[in-house]
């Protein structure tokens, strides 16, 4: 058995050098090993395996016995990403504060203001393509709260909703109850769909940092009547997604 190129990859992104990938899949392959028998058959010098066998230690992809020589074995997959994991975010969280300890008072003295982008939008038309853009272009998470009043958006959107399901993009609706079922059925086959009652408003959030909250309806009305913010700016996408999570608290799944 072979790792795939793709497997390779990520295995590297995560931190994971060439010689410990070796070395790991070696273990997975033959079970438990001496550094000597690894240096065979994974293809690492045997002036080098033993710094190998220590780093992939200590990041928890792998354990030994007290043997003599030492046998080594690999951990699961799933405990050594996990180890992986925790630690990147501890090193994260580590590093987070030390930077904004010092550069946020900078920040500060400076005097200047952040200046997110951010635009209001009026007329249906506009409305619509900005949001159709939102979905088209996301990539990890998409988060959607639509009363029954844009129901026209649906069958504009579906389209696109399709093409990011079939991308693995987690999609979230909360819709007004009052919403047709037709509707609803086929926004449930590429999403996971709530429907609430007395839903008023609406937006979307699209990969945790772009917006679009609906400040009027969105229907047959004039276009003056149809207003909207959209903004590229983390911190209105916090407070929106915790919002979005408020409502779904009582909301209730498609019957």
């Amino acid at each position: 058995m072979s790792i795939s190129d793709n497997t390779r990859k990520s295995l590297e992104k995560i931190g994971l050098t060439s010689y410990e990938i070796r070395t790991y899949s070696s273990l997975l392959k033959g079970g438990e090993l001496t550094a000597s028998d690894l240096s065979q058959k994974s293809g690492v010098p045997y002036s080098k395996i033993y710094e190998v066998l220590g780093s992939l230690e200590e990041k928890g992809w792998i354990g030994s016995d007290d043997s003599r020589p030492t046998k080594y074995f690999a951990k699961s997959p799933a405990t050594a990403l996990e180890a992986t994991k925790q630690k990147i975010e501890s090193d994260f969280k580590e590093n987070e504060n030390v930077v904004l300890r010092e550069l946020v008072p900078l920040y500060e003295k400076s005097g200047v203001s952040e200046r997110p982008d951010i635009w209001v939008l009026s007329g249906i038309m506009n409305i619509a393509s900005k949001i159709l853009e939102m979905v088209d272009s996301c990539r990890n998470e998409v988060l959607i709260a639509l009363p029954k009043a844009n129901e026209m958006l649906v069958k504009q959107a579906l389209p696109k909703l399709r093409q990011l399901h079939d991308k693995g993009v987690v999609i979230t609706i909360l819709m007004s109850d009052e919403m047709d079922r037709e509707s609803l059925k086929a926004l449930a086959r590429v999403s996971t769909v709530k429907v609430k009652k007395g839903l008023f408003g609406g937006g979307i959030i699209s990969d945790k940092r772009y917006v679009v909250i609906l400040l009027g309806p969105i229907n047959d009305a004039s276009e003056g009547e149809a207003v909207a913010i959209w903004a590229d700016h983390a911190g209105l996408a916090v407070f929106a997604r915790e919002y979005f999570e408020y409502l779904l608290k009582d909301a209730k799944d498609v019957s």
